[in-house]
């Protein structure tokens, strides 16, 4: 449950979540990488459901990334069942839950199974206010390449001219259009790198680095990370 001192804190409008050390865990414990990532499920579950008890409208979490690819076979078809079978539940308890789904990412590598799942939550979910956005293949080079892409391309046909390109222009061609940037970004496992996670979207994050690893990522962890954005002085380039 959450500590006590943190409940007058209100939480930031949207978190977003590096879920590493999946593979650590498992390794600590003589297990194979794939018990990891069925613990680093679980704990996502948990998190997600204490983020909508706190009130967080987004929570964005950092699912498969385009280098994720690299891994051996077994694992990548591993963390491909966990989440069929995540969104399987998460579309027969939909109603119950009522949550938002958004996946940002080239979902066109993954099955066709996996694509329509993603889908059916997509427009089942559509009128739900809590957001979750998996970012699922997803890196955040591949999704600026993939923007300025679509920018060209409606250059090329006449909706845009080049100068036209602003800021806010930018952003309506990424994956997370719509959504407001996160406030706050939580890496757990103690590492100190981004990991080409919302890099556009990243500008003016907090970010919170947590020696703990993702699997034990309790809601106590999540309300020491909201109360280290709370000390935090958000100055945005000002003084």
């Amino acid at each position: 449950m959450a500590l006590s001192e943190n409940e007058q804190l209100a939480p930031p409008r949207h978190i977003a979540i590096i879920m590493d050390g999946n593979g650590r865990w498992a390794k600590q414990r003589g297990l194979p990488r794939t018990a990891g990532h069925a613990a680093g499920a679980e704990a996502f579950r948990r998190i997600a459901n204490y983020c909508r008890t706190l009130g967080v409208e987004y929570l964005t979490v950092y699912a498969f990334s385009t280098e994720n690819w690299k891994r051996s076979q077994e694992e990548v078809e591993g963390i491909m069942r966990l989440l069929r079978r995540y969104l399987d539940e998460a579309l027969r308890d939909m109603e119950k839950n009522r949550v938002r789904f958004r996946f940002f990412g080239d979902l066109s590598r993954l099955s066709p199974q996996l694509q329509k799942l993603c889908a059916d939550a997509e427009s089942r979910s559509e009128e739900y206010d809590v957001q979750v956005n998996f970012c699922l293949n997803y890196g955040g080079r591949d999704e600026l390449v993939h923007a300025a892409k679509a920018f060209a391309s409606d250059v090329a046909a006449g909706i845009h001219k080049a100068e036209d390109l602003t800021e806010e222009l930018m952003a309506s061609y990424l994956y997370s259009k719509d959504v407001p940037d996160p406030e706050l970004i939580i890496r757990p496992s103690g590492e100190m790198r981004t990991s080409n996670f919302l890099l556009w979207q990243s500008a003016y994050s907090e970010y919170v680095i947590m020696n703990v690893l993702w699997p034990d990522f309790s809601p106590e962890h999540l309300d020491e990370a909201i109360a280290q954005f709370h000390r935090r002085n958000r100055r945005f380039g000002g003084v």
